[in-house]
């Protein structure tokens, strides 16, 4: 009896043993269904023919606006300032007046000094008529007697003091040393200058942008190299100029400082003002992916193809770089005419169905043409 009931509660087992695995193949079935669903419906992408084009290395680097011609211009006495004539951001020409102090002493200064120059020319004249020489027979005269006749007479100490009085007058008013534009104007009229400059005056026209370099960078740079600035401020805007200047030392950081020039046409660029360079160096036709197009898998990089509307991934190797490209090392992996994906290959796997409508598959390229030159390695 005992053993009746062993062998149907055995059978029993059995027979919930089976339903249960009949349910999990049905449902692994109904999940594979499902994936085959999902994995069937083309992913919507980007992609670009694969060509050889003409690429510029670049080197990034930050750095600021300094006028190519800068002057402070000072005042050499600390008169009463008379008259400005010019405001910050004023643009003068070369020669233009600036500002004037009040001449009254100076001038006064510069009569008196006039006058003990004459008085120590008539008694240079009496020294030498003693001596008998005449001035006016300067060329018979010893220079040795001369030299002692100048002393007596105070006549070398008197046109020295002349000299300087007449400076200090004609120093008095201040002009352009150049054209420029007009910056750090402070002082007011009838206040002293004070011992600051009184304003600078900045030729902005064509200003040179400084930068810092890595050591190893070097040798990438040579002079009349291509430079793209834009400021910090105003990133959209960029301007071209040419390298100009390379610092043939290295400093402690193991930084090299350049010089480049650019044209300020549109007054964009201020003194002092942070800009970001790009140096960019044409290094010829070179196969180019985009950035974008690029992906990394275990670690390694990968670029999608599209033919026969699936993505098919293959494994590159890159060499230079700028800020929106790679160079693909040609090593045949990827051929000239290509379909490269760019956009929507983040989660793309190999052979995933896919769809683009700026480009046609290879297949539809081969159709239309059998002898498309754009599907034969260059």
């Amino acid at each position: 009896m005992v053993r009746t009931l062993q062998i149907i509660a055995l059978f029993f087992a059995l027979t919930l043993l089976s339903c249960s695995g009949n349910k999990e193949k049905e449902a692994t079935e109904s999940d594979e269904k499902v994936s085959e669903v999902k994995d069937d419906k083309p992913v919507e992408v980007k992609a670009r023919l694969l060509e050889y084009t003409d690429f510029s290395y670049e080197l990034i680097s930050n750095g600021t606006i300094a006028a190519l011609h800068k002057a402070g211009l000072r005042f050499q006495s600390q008169e009463i300032i008379r008259k400005i004539y010019v405001k910050n951001g004023d643009r003068v020409i070369k020669g233009q007046k600036i500002a004037e102090l009040d001449k009254f002493r100076l001038e006064i200064a510069s009569s008196q000094a006039k006058e003990s120059l004459e008085r120590a020319k008539l008694d240079l004249q009496d020294v030498l008529i003693g001596q008998g020489y005449s001035i006016g027979d300067t060329l018979n005269i010893p220079a040795e007697v001369m030299k002692i006749a100048k002393i007596r007479s105070n006549y070398e100490q008197s046109q020295t003091n002349y000299a300087v009085a007449h400076y200090n007058l004609d120093a008095a008013t201040l002009y352009a040393p150049f054209d420029g534009i007009v910056a750090n104007l402070i002082a007011k009229e009838f206040n002293q200058p004070g011992g600051e400059a009184f304003c600078t005056i900045i030729d902005n026209r064509s200003p040179e942008v400084v930068f810092n370099i890595l050591e190893n960078e070097l040798p990438l740079m040579n002079i009349s190299d291509k430079v793209i600035v834009s400021p910090f401020s105003q990133a959209t805007y960029e301007v071209e100029g040419k390298v100009s200047e390379i610092n043939p030392m290295i400093d402690k950081n193991g930084m090299v400082r350049i010089k480049a020039v650019v044209n300020n046409l549109d007054n964009k660029f201020y003194e002092g003002m942070n800009v970001k360079i790009r140096v960019q160096r044409l290094l010829g036709k070179q196969l180019v992916i985009p950035k974008s197009a690029l992906v990394l898998r275990t670690n390694k990089k990968v670029v999608f193809t599209l033919k026969n509307n699936q993505a098919n991934w293959v494994y590159v190797e890159t060499a230079q770089e700028n800020s929106d490209s790679y160079v693909v090392v040609d090593d045949g992996k990827l051929n000239v005419g290509d379909s490269i994906i760019y956009d929507g290959n983040i989660n793309l796997a190999h052979e995933s169905p896919v769809k683009s409508e700026d480009i046609p598959c290879h297949s539809a390229l081969d159709a239309e043409s059998p002898d498309n030159t754009l599907n034969t390695k260059k």
